[in-house]
């Protein structure tokens, strides 16, 4: 690895650890990922997703008490890098709970409601990627804004109320078939 991804990969940790979470880090992100020196290095890759697991599970501690639009920003910038190191699970994992942490929050707050369509994209990610009981509990939700009469098309409902519930039913046949019940 050159000397200068090297620098750039300390700095980036230097940055998370002084919760600098800005623009500026994901840029630092961004050039060494594009690196050919970085792309060749798995044992980096893997320890900067660890890096990141720790580093994530101490920031979500220390937000705990912050307002909600605060945590929903940091949660932000975290999905962000990993999306960018390529840890899908903890991608989603945070995606999901900004999403319930909106929701929650959204009785009071109308600028934080999760529409159906929001609830739609992350199943269809979740189921994806695996995360088939993940994405029958996102259709789900998205169901009930429905239910609670979020939904500003009528017209374009019933299909979409299809759309949601065939997934749905993807996911729960993926999950069955996963666990074992179904065996061949």
């Amino acid at each position: 690895m050159s000397i200068a991804v090297s620098q750039q990969i300390s700095l980036f940790q230097s940055q998370i650890e002084s919760r600098r979470f800005n623009e500026g880090t994901i840029r630092v992100l961004e050039s060494f990922l594009a690196s050919n020196d970085f792309k060749s290095l798995d044992g980096v890759v893997r320890a900067l997703k660890q890096f990141m697991r720790n580093e994530s599970l101490c920031i979500i501690q220390e937000i705990a008490g912050k307002s909600t639009e605060h945590k929903l920003l940091i949660v932000d910038f975290l999905v962000r890098v990993f999306a960018l190191i390529g840890d899908t699970e903890s991608c989603l994992a945070l995606r999901y709970e900004a999403l319930l942490m909106r929701e929650q929050k959204a009785t009071s707050d109308q600028r934080l409601l999760v529409s159906y369509s929001e609830w739609l994209t992350f199943a269809e990610h979740s189921l994806e990627n695996g995360f088939c009981i993940i994405a029958k509990k996102a259709c789900e939700k998205a169901l009930l804004c429905f239910e609670m009469n979020i939904v500003v098309d009528p017209r374009k409902d019933d299909f979409v109320i299809e759309k949601i519930k065939k997934l749905k039913d993807i996911a729960v046949i993926s999950a069955s078939s996963r666990s074992g019940i179904f065996k061949y």
